[in-house]
């Protein structure tokens, strides 16, 4: 999804995709370190342990936060948001369950994270 926002070829290797993210100035970073998950079922999370985002932040030119979905979103604002006291921006989940959106209507929803300078 990312590579069709930037418009810019799909990585296929690690070192591609480190590469792809150091161009786009893109930093990843999970909200959950850990759960208890039934398969891939975001309902059935359990036992959530929150990644310390201030790792990152406290030392990167963050200038915005995006979350994949809802469940992200939740998550982020339990466990970050009042921590760090940052808001992120939920973006429309890109995982295959969320079947109302199509692909071309999920890059137009995530071209957002491309306008960031």
């Amino acid at each position: 999804m990312i590579a069709q926002v930037f418009k810019d070829d799909i990585p296929s290797t690690v070192y591609e995709k480190k590469a792809f993210l150091t161009k786009h100035h893109i930093a990843l970073w999970d909200v959950i370190a850990s759960c208890d998950i039934e398969g891939s079922a975001d309902a059935s999370i359990t036992n959530a342990v929150a990644n310390d985002l201030s790792k990152i932040l406290d030392f990167a030119d963050i200038r915005a936060i995006f979350v994949n979905g809802k469940t992200a979103e939740k998550y982020y604002k339990k466990y970050n948001e009042n921590k760090i006291g940052r808001k992120a921006v939920c973006l429309p989940s890109t995982s295959p369950a969320n079947a109302a959106w199509s692909i071309e209507k999920l890059a137009e929803a995530w071209h957002v994270a491309s306008d960031i300078k």
